[in-house]
This record gives structure tokens, C-alpha cells and sequence, in this order.
């Protein structure tokens, strides 16, 4: 018996989960394959981590360690949809959830102080952030548009804003203190361990994180990013703003970052707001209030205070008289400065190039704006895009070349954030990486309130990596380039290892090129304007902003690429795009009945799973599924049954129906699998002959609110309820 792991994860993709899912055990039964269904959704994750709290019947399996242990082995197929990389906002908004649905979990101890909060703390925390991809991506990325959805994107061009040149549109970031410029690296040459400490200047000393392996071959680095530096970087921005009097925008990943950039974007707010914090110190100290945070939590924490409404118009009147804020939802008041997870930076980003370089103001129109993007890392290449769009105007989907991205992420490669080797520091001294015999690997100077990194990469993934760019680059006959910045303490430890690994491969005929990220930028966008194809091979961080920004601008989404990561030990993962749009989607389901989530990522996540079974497990009938699954995916984007736009058109229920009816149409009529055949004919007629009513159906169900019980733990029967409300399509699918 073959078998699939298909995960349940959060919001949008989880409802499309409810609606799909029934179909593919349907199809997948014939072919000898079991689809296990592991739940590593936020609340999944939290309950996991608090049996104790728990009832028997309550109790949670840790199914993403399990995922994770699997991941190592050859015999692994995941197919992993995008799931909720936390913020504290929305793992306290889960917690709560949970609570009122009956299991007794403690409260999110933000600032613990006892042994028991510290205890709570460090569980809530294996729940925060990017904590799902580094267990499971055992392997390095490969992720392309494939070639359907890359000529229906030609032939149906999505709508892009117009640049021009006198755009005010432009990048903000700080040209010291950062990152970028305090960032050293070194590679080890043994196996040992390190260990990160701080000493005080009153020579205290403090172990931050205690001895962990390092192996030999690998990179490790350290960094700081200066507090003082970056307020007086965001005063400079703010005066920018309101010069050109252009909206002011922050642009982070406190998400992926999520130690670093909740307090960069806390003191962007509380620099922003420096006025009211000062004022109201005694008030916001009172009622615990912690500018990372936000604006959202802070006007909760004032509600039924004495001085509410004095705060409120004090905020009111500083947003009047600085630089404008952009708005996450002109309609509700939301600025960008509300939620530190609202405005993810690749995301946000690609979606201000795709639409002219403009971010909303209060009254819901367009205006160009000062984009915070404090740490230069990556900062020079959002500029050198928008450079780009200013001087040849906006990119045309219909003759725009591709973009595929070799990304290197196996075992946490690059994980900058979503470790545990990330500090705020509460006084001045040294922190200093330091191996087992108390030799100093690398060291940097601290102040109070400064935030400290490490990271690690190993040389078996960036050897793999090589690999996969160089084979990529061979089987697409595409030109390849390693965006990789040689004046980068960490990149220039990698361009020499890339150098080095390069010279395994036979390179013969092929255009394989190492250049500075806002060089790669510009060659890459040149060609691709040209119509040529070029591949992206990136490191980890911005494999991620890579992976949004073209997809975005060549087929309008990220959310239908093809993202294969082929696991080093045998096994395979395959994601299924982006799911930045997922709040959105599940908030318009549950208002109006109505999910405009895209599958189409699904469907070609599965056929490559079934590839990947036919050809590790020689499971036969798995090619024939994904032979005819190949067929149905370019059926439906051909005949454009992705969800529409409102009510009273296709949903993503409906497109799951039409992916259902051309997949049984292509079995029916294959000729590599008599059986297969005979058992597809009979669902493909029902399907065929039902098609107005099923339609009249799913579509009868659009336009009411929807009772799930939960945002983040929606009740699983009330969900299938709202995901299946076509009693014909049911009946058919069941009956396979």
C-alpha cells in the first residue's frame, strides 16, 4: 500500500481541504494508495504541546514530529498546503479560540517571570512563527510555474498598475547598524559545538544558548541590528514620507523573523508614535502595553481606560500631522502599523510592483509610498526592481519570461528567525559564539535593546543545492544565476563553497553565473522582459521573497506554482504555492458563503506526488492518476473554471467539480489501465450528465454567512457541511 501524507493546515486552504479531500481518496482507492491525513494547522500544533492541560479525548498527536521524522526517510510523500506562520496576536487569538471550545489551555505568558510562565513560554513558542518548514523541508526547494499555467497566463494576462516614471514610489533602508553591515561569518573546519553567551560590561556573564552540534563543512554567522540606529533610520523615513507627502509603508516578515522583526516593527511604531509613548509612559506600563505588538493590541489594552479617548485622539492627531500611514483596509481603519503580521514583506511587496508601485491611503485610493525595508540583506534588490519599473514601465504578463527558483533550505538552512539563536539584549556588552573549548568563533558588540543572530547552514545542503541548480539549469536548457553578494559576510563564505562545488559538475553548455543580488535583479528582469526564461538560485530568506515577487508579476498569483523540494534522503515534499491571500478568502467564506481559493496549486502538488509514487514505489496505477490528472489540470485551466470573483460564480467547491469531472473524463478514456478505465467511465457520465444540477447546487449554497464554530478550530462536521453542499456531487464521489 502506497501512501500520501495530505496535511491539514489553516484558514482558506483548510476549507478547500474539506471540499477536495473526499475526491482524491475517491480517485486515489483504484491505485492502491492510503491518504494519511496529519493535522499541523496552528491550533493542532498548540494542542499538541499542552497534553497536560488536556483531557484524554482531547489530547493532541505531534503530527508535525511526526512529519518531521518521516521527512528523513525515502519512503516520505507530503503534500504540505500553506499554513499560519504565527504572530503572538494570532496565537493568543488561537489560544482564546481553544479555550471557548473547551480545553483548558493556560494563557499566553508574553513577558513570563515565573518558572512555570517560562515553561508555558518556550511550548507557546515551538507554535510561533515559521515553525512547520524547517521540520519538514529535508530537502532543497525547486519551484517553477509549470508550463499550462505559464501559457494561460500568456494568453489570459492579469491585470498590472501603470508605472511611471516620475513615480515618488522608493525603498527606505538603513546604510549602517544593520544586519547587513555588522554581519560576520566563518566556516568550520571540524565536527564540535557551539554555544552563544553574553558577557556584560560589569563582566556578567550570561549563557544564552547552550552547546549545540556543528558540523564540519558548515557556515555559521552572527549579526546585530542596532536599535538606536534603526529609530533614528525610521525618523529620516518618516521626514522622507511627509517631504514627497507619499504614504509611509513598513515592509517586514514577522512571521519567518519571528524574534527580530516584531521588534523592528515595534520600534518603527513607537518612533513613529514617539510623542504618545512618552506622554502615556505610566499609562502604558500600567496596562503592559508593548509597541511590537502594534496599534491593534494597544487600542485593545486602552479600551475602558480612563484616558481612552485622550490616547485615541492623541494617535489621531499624530497620524495628522506626520507622514500618512498606508492602510492594510481603508474600510475598517487598519493601517499598516496595526498588526506586525498583517503586511508580510513578500507579499506586500510583489503586490505594490505588480500594481504600479502604490499601497491604499484611508480613503481606499492608490499613492505611492516610502517602503521600510530597514536591513539592506534584501533591501537592494526590492530597489533595484523598482529602479526597473520606473525607467521600462510595468512588466507585460502576455510575452514576460519565467522565473523557476532553486532555493536553498534543507535542514534550516538560513532559518534567520525562526531559531532559537535570536536575542534581544536588556544591557551593553559582547555576545560571542564560542566552541566547546572556549574559543571565540565570532563575536559583536552589543547595547541595550540591540538584536543579536546566529544562524548555521550546513555544507550537505548547500552541496545538494549545487546540485539541483546545476541539473535544473540542464534538464530546462536555461541560463542559471546564484544571486549571491560577494561585499556579504555570509555570501562571500557561500560564493566560495558554490565556486567550489560547481567543479563536480560537468558545466559544459551551460550559462551558470554567481552575481550580486541587485545585479541578478536587473539581468533577470531584462531577459524576462525580452521573453527568456532565467533560474533564480537563492538562499533561504529570499528564495521566499523570490518565490512571491515573480509568480505575482508573471501569472497574478504565487498560489500556482510548482513547488517540488525533492527530500535528500529519497522521499518527497511538495507544497502547494502561497497562502498570503488565506485571511481574505476565509473571512469572505464565512460572511457570504462564498471561497475564492485557488486549488490549482493542490491539483499539481498531487500529480507530482503521484509521479514521485510511480517512480520510487513502482506503483503503476499511481502514473496512470497522474498521467490523467496532467490532462484534467490543463482541461481546467483551458475551459477557466478557477473560482471567479463574487457570489453567483464558480466557487472553489465548483472548481473542485469540474478538476473531478475532466480527471474521471481522462481516466475513462486512457488505455494504460483497462480496470482503471472500465471503474472511471460510469463516474465520468454521472458526472457529465449531473453537471447543471450539481452546479445549481453548489452554487444555491453561496450568499449566507457559514457557522463553522471557529477560525482557527472550525468543527470538522459543520466544515465538510459547508464544503459538500452538493448532495449529487457527494453521492457520485462516494460512490467510487
Amino acid at each position: 500500500m502506497s501512501k500520501i501524507y495530505y496535511t491539514l493546515t489553516d484558514e482558506a486552504p483548510l476549507l478547500a481541504t474539506h471540499s477536495f479531500l473526499p475526491i482524491v481518496k475517491a480517485f486515489t482507492k483504484s491505485a492502491n494508495i492510503e491518504i494519511e491525513v496529519p493535522d499541523i494547522s496552528l491550533a493542532g500544533r498548540i494542542l499538541a504541546n499542552f497534553p497536560e492541560y488536556l483531557t484524554d479525548e482531547q489530547k493532541t498527536p505531534d503530527a508535525l514530529a511526526e512529519l518531521g521524522e518521516l521527512a528523513t526517510k525515502p519512503e516520505a510523500n507530503i503534500i504540505k498546503l500553506p499554513n499560519i506562520s504565527a504572530s503572538v496576536p494570532q496565537l493568543e487569538e488561537a489560544i482564546a479560540e481553544l479555550q471557548k471550545q473547551g480545553f483548558a489551555l493556560p494563557n499566553y505568558p508574553s513577558e513570563p517571570k515565573t518558572d512555570e510562565e517560562i515553561s508555558i513560554n518556550k511550548k507557546y513558542a515551538k507554535a510561533l512563527g515559521s515553525a512547520v518548514n524547517p521540520v519538514l523541508r529535508e530537502g532543497n526547494s525547486d519551484r517553477r510555474a509549470p508550463k499550462a499555467v505559464k501559457n494561460y497566463a500568456k494568453a489570459n494576462p492579469h491585470r498590472m498598475g501603470v508605472w511611471s516614471a516620475d513615480s515618488k514610489t522608493s525603498i527606505a533602508n538603513m546604510d549602517s547598524g544593520d544586519f547587513y553591515g555588522t554581519e560576520n561569518s566563518t566556516t568550520v573546519e571540524n565536527d564540535g559545538k557551539f554555544r552563544i553567551v553574553f558577557y556584560g560590561n560589569d563582566n556578567s556573564e550570561k549563557v544564552l544558548k547552550d552547546f549545540a552540534p556543528l558540523k564540519a563543512g558548515e557556515v555559521i554567522d552572527s549579526s546585530v541590528m542596532n536599535l538606536s540606529a534603526l529609530k533614528s533610520f525610521v525618523e529620516e523615513a518618516i521626514s522622507e514620507a511627509k517631504e514627497k507627502d507619499v504614504l509611509l509603508s513598513a515592509h517586514l516578515k514577522a512571521t519567518m523573523m519571528k524574534i527580530s522583526d516584531p521588534i523592528i516593527f515595534g520600534a518603527i511604531v513607537e518612533t513613529y508614535f514617539k510623542d504618545v509613548f512618552e506622554k502615556y509612559a505610566d499609562v502604558f506600563a500600567e496596562l503592559d502595553i508593548n509597541p511590537n505588538y502594534g496599534l491593534a493590541t494597544l487600542n485593545e489594552k486602552i479600551s475602558g481606560h480612563a484616558k481612552e479617548a485622550e490616547i485615541k485622539a492623541d494617535i489621531a492627531e499624530t497620524i495628522e500631522n506626520s507622514a500618512k500611514i498606508a492602510m492594510v483596509n481603508s474600510d475598517k481603519g487598519i493601517t499598516n502599523f496595526h498588526v506586525s503580521s498583517d503586511v508580510i514583506v513578500d507579499a506586500s511587496m510583489a503586490s505594490l510592483v505588480r500594481g504600479g508601485g502604490k499601497m491604499w491611503n484611508t480613503q481606499g485610493k492608490e499613492e505611492d509610498t516610502v517602503c521600510i525595508i530597514p536591513d539592506r540583506t534584501y533591501a537592494g534588490f526590492y530597489d533595484a526592481i523598482v529602479q526597473d519599473m520606473k525607467q521600462n514601465g510595468a512588466i507585460d504578463p502576455k510575452t514576460f519570461g519565467s522565473v523557476p527558483n532553486v532555493g536553498l533550505m534543507a535542514q534550516k538552512a538560513e532559518e534567520y528567525g525562526s531559531h532559537a539563536k535570536t536575542f534581544q539584549m536588556s544591557e551593553a556588552g559582547t555576545g560571542k559564539v564560542e566552541d566547546e573549548n572556549g574559543k571565540v568563533l565570532l563575536e559583536q558588540k552589543v547595547q541595550n535593546g540591540d538584536i543579536f543572530r546566529a544562524c548555521q547552514t550546513k555544507d550537505a545542503p548547500i552541496q545538494d543545492w549545487v546540485k539541483l541548480a546545476v541539473n535544473r539549469s540542464r534538464l530546462s536548457d536555461t541560463p542559471a544565476i546564484f544571486w549571491l553578494d560577494k561585499d556579504r559576510a555570509h555570501d562571500s563564505q557561500i560564493i566560495k563553497k558554490v565556486e567550489k562545488y560547481l567543479q563536480n559538475h560537468d558545466l559544459t553548455g551551460l550559462d551558470i553565473r554567481i552575481m550580486d543580488v541587485k545585479d541578478a535583479m536587473t539581468e533577470t528582469l531584462k531577459r524576462a522582459r525580452e521573453g527568456k526564461d532565467t533560474i533564480s538560485v537563492s538562499g533561504n530568506v529570499l528564495r521566499d521573497y523570490l518565490t512571491d515577487m515573480f509568480p505575482i508579476l508573471e501569472l497574478g498569483t504565487s498560489a500556482k506554482m510548482l513547488s517540488i523540494v525533492p527530500l535528500m534522503n529519497g522521499g518527497g515534499l511538495f507544497e502547494t504555492g502561497a497562502g498570503g491571500s488565506a485571511p481574505k478568502h476565509i473571512e469572505q467564506f464565512l460572511h457570504e458563503g462564498y471561497l475564492r481559493w485557488d486549488s490549482l496549486g493542490e491539483f499539481l502538488a498531487l500529480q507530482a506526488s503521484f509521479e514521485h509514487l510511480a517512480q520510487t514505489q513502482n506503483n503503476k496505477k499511481a502514473q496512470v492518476l497522474a498521467d490523467a490528472l496532467d490532462e484534467a489540470n490543463a482541461k481546467f485551466l483551458a475551459t477557466d473554471k478557477s473560482p471567479a470573483r463574487k457570489v453567483g460564480g464558480i466557487d472553489n467547491r465548483g472548481s473542485h467539480f469540474y478538476l473531478a469531472m475532466y480527471w474521471a473524463e481522462a481516466l475513462a478514456n486512457q488505455t494504460a489501465d483497462a480496470e482503471m478505465s472500465a471503474k472511471f467511465a460510469p463516474v465520468a457520465k454521472a458526472l457529465q450528465e449531473n453537471e447543471a444540477k450539481i452546479n445549481e447546487e453548489l452554487i444555491a449554497a453561496q450568499g449566507k454567512p457559514q457557522e463553522i464554530d471557529g477560525y482557527y478550530h472550525p468543527n470538522t462536521e459543520k466544515t465538510y457541511a459547508a464544503m459538500r453542499p452538493s448532495a449529487t456531487l457527494n453521492a457520485i464521489v462516494d460512490s467510487i
